[in-house]
């Protein structure tokens, strides 16, 4: 077997030679390729056969001037230059290349997906195929679903429309985590699901040859009691009173304020119309609205500030909604910057919803019974899950406290 290698960088390598142990009757041999890549190696044929004496070792090339030997040595060159472009084009577009990749761009066959959600969409796309036959409706159903889940994710935290396999660590799982429990509202079982889902596709490029080693070998702890943030009191006047100039920004800031006085959630905000006010017999105004991910119907009281924005956006609108409100991920890239004006970490938008419990509600001495009202659970549970006491509400009851048992209770001075 005689090996010619050609280098494009330390870990790049382009190797021709002839296949010695598959020589035909002929005497010829087949021209094979393998490409090596940080050890990884991958081998194809030219589909061209030639005589051991004929090939030059040094050269990588078949000795001779005939017309068919210089069409032979055209196509060597033809595919090496084509090797190098796939090198260069797959680590300039995703950073991460394999030698199996280059195989499968030239060959054309068995092409393997490098990033995820590409690999999710061919998942579900063969799973839809199968149902009624070895798949059931309802399990594809969960896989659509948590598809959208992981792609909202990717494209509000990284800003790109798919993840590559091979940037996939336990801070991506983690971050994942978080969105799924705090940004997306999920319950610990179902965040828990579509963790499960992304092993899977983790599992299913390791086993195509991706991914060389499964990043997720390590056992996830899921937490099943996830702390629920919300602002203090002086976070939430940061972000009523600093200044933005920037009209989009202004428009999240102002969202994201109307949520922490009424409870309501992104998707809630997005459906919110004038059908959902009702005025009462004291003129104070009310939402009526039907939460979109329980269905339980919340009755909420308008204060002063969400009924300022209401006013402040109502000549801006362009249909029934009350707000002309931004797709999430927009959201959540302008609340990045809303963290740096305010110095505020952490800032995601169903912060809003806990500080409404929390800060609004709880502080002030509202029921439990009432804020699970307002805000549309169909548990007490949830609600006290929502209504973490604050330390500023248990400062202000040990303050009363303090005060009423005040020479109350005398200590023998023996």
């Amino acid at each position: 077997m005689v090996i010619l290698f050609l280098v494009m960088r330390s870990t790049f390598k382009i190797l021709f030679y002839l296949n010695t142990s598959k020589r035909k009757k002929s005497g010829l041999c087949p021209v094979m390729g393998r490409i090596t890549v940080d050890g990884g190696v991958a081998q194809f044929s030219l589909k061209e056969d030639v005589h051991p004496d004929k090939w030059d070792a040094k050269k990588g090339r078949v000795r001779g001037n005939s017309r068919e030997i210089i069409e032979l040595n055209r196509e060597i060159d033809q595919t090496e230059q084509t090797i190098r472009n796939i090198y260069a084009h797959i680590v300039d577009t995703t950073g991460f290349v394999t030698a199996e990749q280059i195989k499968n761009e030239i060959t054309g066959v068995n092409a393997k997906s490098v990033n995820l959600l590409e690999l999710f969409r061919e998942h579900n796309l063969d799973f839809q195929k199968r149902i009624e036959i070895d798949r059931q409706k309802a399990s594809y159903d969960n896989y659509k679903y948590a598809y959208l889940h992981l792609s909202d994710f990717i494209r509000s935290k990284y800003e790109q429309p798919d993840y590559p396999f091979h940037l996939l660590n336990q801070s991506f799982i983690n971050d994942y985590l978080y969105y799924l429990r705090v940004d997306a509202g999920l319950k610990s079982g179902s965040a828990n699901n579509n963790i499960v889902v992304l092993k899977k596709m983790v599992k299913l490029a390791v086993y195509q040859g991706t991914l060389p080693d499964d990043p997720f070998q390590e056992k996830i702890h899921i937490e099943k009691k996830l702390k629920y943030w919300h602002l203090s009191a002086d976070e939430l006047e940061k972000i009523m009173s600093v200044r933005i100039a920037s009209k989009p920004l202004a428009l999240v800031r102002d969202m994201f304020v109307f949520s922490c006085f009424t409870g309501l959630s992104y998707s809630d905000m997005r459906q919110l119309s004038e059908k959902h006010l009702r005025k009462a017999k004291d003129r104070s105004v009310w939402i009526d609205i039907c939460r979109q991910k329980t269905g339980v119907e919340c009755n909420i009281r308008l204060l002063d500030i969400p009924l300022q924005i209401i006013e402040k956006y109502r000549p801006e609108r362009k249909s029934d909604c009350l707000f002309n409100m931004l797709h999430k991920s927009s959201i959540c890239l302008h609340l990045r910057k809303i963290e740096i004006l305010c110095d505020i970490a952490h800032l995601h938008f169903h912060m809003a919803r806990h500080t409404f419990a929390t800060l609004i509600c709880l502080s002030n001495g509202v029921s439990m019974e009432a804020i699970s009202k307002m805000m549309g659970h169909q548990s007490m549970n949830t609600t006290k899950i929502y209504a973490e006491i604050t330390n500023q509400k248990v400062r202000e009851e040990m303050e009363i406290l303090a005060t009423r048992i005040k020479g109350k209770y005398r200590m023998n001075d023996n």
